[in-house]
């Protein structure tokens, strides 16, 4: 109940259509009671040899007609105005979930599986239409029918009646086992679902992997299996309803049977009449109709709370990174930037960083260097707030991050890195994708500066072509290249540079570094474990070593210290035979 209330009050924006759709519902089933009061009425004329049966039977035929036509005109205004609200609510709820994904912290991402998210916004959401369109109507039915004829009931014949109710707790019992054990295997079955969708988006993303490691047939095998192991599961829950349904319709048979006798010895004594046995009968039939539903409605309403509990997972989540009620604004932001005291971990047991002090100027350009894992990428995702120091302060221009906007923020801050992620799209797209309202020639302007305007014009409709998912119609130089043009464009004061020509031959290379240090200029660079010509030049070098600062100076002073960069210096030299590379 609570994830159907829940479900409610979320989709008061469509409440309108709704109650539109619940008020046609209810006048429809108040009106199905009338058939077999006809039919007990028409009994009961046609017993007693009424001269007037024909003239009555008219009366009770056209009234009888009237009501189906009004039924029908119910059930069109049931199934488009409640399917109309929740297919709205559907789509603004995926729309929410979205935004509520992209907006959590990357933390969230650590351990899920894109396919997983990917399902719950696209397969789970779905059914809150099923609970909306019909589990919710359906209930409404149900609950108004046993109710209408309950009072019809025992309104023909009080001992009749309580007769007819014997068999009421057995299937009530039935009802409420039946949920308790088929729940878990619709929500086992969700879950089933989603951890399949997520390994399919794994496999086609990795499809150049695949095909280069040979492991099709692996990879059909455990996608296979994980097929096998959800139609299981469904079939277990199958099981259970095709047991459930026959012994439903069995107990609500034992009823009718216990009337049809008792009836039929109340009849021979006179205390009931045979036109009451009959619209009794056929009103019994309508009396069991809800309970029989509530088993298929049952099986509805656990796969849609399964469904649904899986989308409010995520809607509930809480970010690690969150903004603080009405953050302010960075104005004029010039590019100084403070490390106070940072640390952090990803997994607590594995620190990351420690006790990290450090000041850069506006317009500096510093290096971080060390071996891999020793926490350089992870101070690039501090400074945009991808995650949250465990102890310690950022300032950007005496701005402590944590109490500005995170637009504003990242409105601050342009990066290129090692692994370039482009859109499916066109190049144009691509590369305004920062600055949507660039013009043409600014757009231009920046592939000429990353010497990305002669391939691109060289491609079949130019700026205009449509390079495919990631870029797939592109060399890895290429999309690099148009990463760098990106950054350019958004010209912000303050450029991250994460292995950003790693992906360059020599000489593009070195045109890109001379673009590269033009648009450094009056920013604040920061880059990460870049190549030997530009470290060279930055003009400050921090070493980390241990999670900690270990050395910090230019390149010469470093050198001379004859320290851990000494060490590394001419290691990458000699390995990469001068050819100005240094990997860490």
């Amino acid at each position: 109940m609570n994830t159907c209330i829940k479900v409610i009050k979320d989709a008061k924006k469509y409440w309108i259509y709704i109650l539109i759709g619940m008020l046609a519902v209810s006048i429809s089933t108040i009106l199905q009671l009338y058939s077999p009061w006809v039919l007990k009425e028409f009994t009961e004329l046609a017993t007693n040899g009424d001269r007037d049966i024909v003239k009555k039977s008219f009366y009770m035929g056209s009234i009888l007609l009237f009501t189906y036509i009004i039924r029908g005109i119910c059930s069109f205004l049931k199934g488009y105005f409640t399917h109309y609200g929740a297919y709205h609510y559907v789509a603004d709820t995926r729309k929410k979930l979205y935004d509520k994904v992209q907006n959590l912290s990357l933390g969230y991402f650590n351990d899920k599986q894109t396919g997983q998210i990917v399902s719950r916004i696209l397969n789970d959401v779905v059914n809150a239409e099923l609970l909306i369109a019909h589990v919710i109507p359906d209930l409404i039915v149900n609950a108004l029918m046993f109710l209408g004829v309950a009072i019809m009931l025992f309104y023909i014949d009080v001992k009749l009646a309580l007769a007819s109710l014997i068999s009421i707790p057995f299937l009530m019992y039935a009802n409420m086992t039946y949920s308790k054990y088929v729940l878990p295997l619709w929500r086992e079955n969700q879950e089933t679902i989603g951890e399949l969708s997520g390994s399919l988006q794994d496999n086609l993303s990795g499809i150049k992997e695949i095909q280069i490691f040979n492991k099709q047939e692996y990879e059909a095998k455990k996608i296979g299996n994980l097929a096998k192991k959800q139609t299981n599961v469904f079939l277990r829950a199958t099981k259970s309803s095709e047991i459930f349904h026959p012994s439903i319709t069995f107990l609500s048979s034992i009823g009718s049977v216990i009337v049809i006798i008792y009836g039929g010895y109340l009849n021979s004594i006179g205390e009931v009449s045979v036109a009451d046995i009959v619209g009794f009968i056929t009103y019994l039939n309508l009396f069991y109709q809800p309970i029989n539903n509530l088993s298929g409605v049952n099986e509805q309403i656990n796969n849609a709370i399964a469904g649904c509990e899986r989308v409010f997972e995520v809607l509930e989540e809480q970010s690690a990174v969150k903004e603080i009620n009405n953050p302010t604004g960075m104005e004029n932001i010039k590019g100084n930037i403070e490390l106070n005291n940072i640390s952090f971990h990803y997994n607590e047991d594995i620190p990351i960083l420690k006790h990290i002090n450090l000041t850069i100027s506006a317009g500096q350009s510093v290096a971080f260097v060390g071996t891999t894992g020793v926490g350089k990428t992870t101070i690039s995702s501090l400074l945009n707030r991808f995650y949250d120091p465990i102890k310690g302060k950022i300032y950007i221009d005496g701005y402590d991050i944590k109490e500005v906007s995170l637009r504003s923020l990242r409105d601050n801050i342009s990066m290129v890195l090692q692994d370039t992620f482009l859109f499916h799209g066109t190049v144009y797209d691509n590369i305004a994708y920062g600055y949507e309202h660039a013009s043409k020639e600014e757009i231009e302007r920046a592939a000429k500066a990353a010497k990305a305007h002669e391939f691109i014009i060289d491609l079949e409709q130019g700026y205009d072509t449509v390079i495919g998912e990631r870029g797939t119609r592109l060399s890895g130089g290429q999309k690099q290249r148009i990463s760098i043009a990106r950054a350019i464009l958004r010209d912000t004061p303050i450029l991250i540079l994460d292995e950003a020509t790693s992906s360059l031959d020599t000489k593009t290379e070195q045109e890109i570094q001379e673009a590269l240090e033009k648009l450094s200029r009056n920013r604040t660079t920061i880059i990460i474990a870049h190549r030997l010509s530009t470290v060279k030049k930055v003009d400050k070098i921090v070493v980390l070593d241990q999670c900690e600062i270990a050395e910090m100076g230019t390149h010469e002073e470093l050198l001379n210290k004859n320290g851990i960069y000494a060490k590394l210096y001419p290691k990458s030299l000699d390995k990469m035979q001068n050819k100005h590379s240094l990997c860490y």
